[in-house]
């Protein structure tokens, strides 16, 4: 449904660092650039970050992850990289039976997620 996704940023230098560490281990790399945004995707510029001056609203955004190391991988990153744990590695059974997520609040307060809904 949705082709991709820009997320508003205070500093779009350190932000890139952030989710090129995080993203990393879900198989994303650095797609591009344009003026005061940055991409990210496997194939295509799937999710963005864009540098804003104007009040941030927080946003979740929740990226697929394939397996369930994948989503440890991310939440480590996240923290190695400034983030703040929202919620560790975990099965969460209230959303499906094999919700497997971490939550993060990234650099600017943003509720990022990786999520596995595969069984192990």
């Amino acid at each position: 449904m949705i082709d991709h996704l820009n997320l508003p940023v205070s500093d779009l230098a350190r932000s890139q660092a952030f989710y090129e560490a995080v993203l990393a281990p879900l198989g994303y790399q650095l797609f591009g650039k344009d003026g005061d945004a940055v991409g990210f995707g496997r194939d295509t510029w799937a999710f963005g970050i864009i540098r804003t001056r104007d009040s941030i609203p927080k946003m979740h955004l929740a990226f697929i992850a394939d397996t369930r190391p994948q989503v440890d991988q991310f939440f480590d990153a996240a923290l190695a990289t400034g983030a703040r744990n929202n919620g560790p590695p975990r099965i969460r059974p209230n959303y499906d039976p094999n919700y497997y997520a971490a939550f993060v609040l990234d650099l600017d307060g943003h509720n990022i997620e990786a999520v596995c809904r595969k069984a192990p």
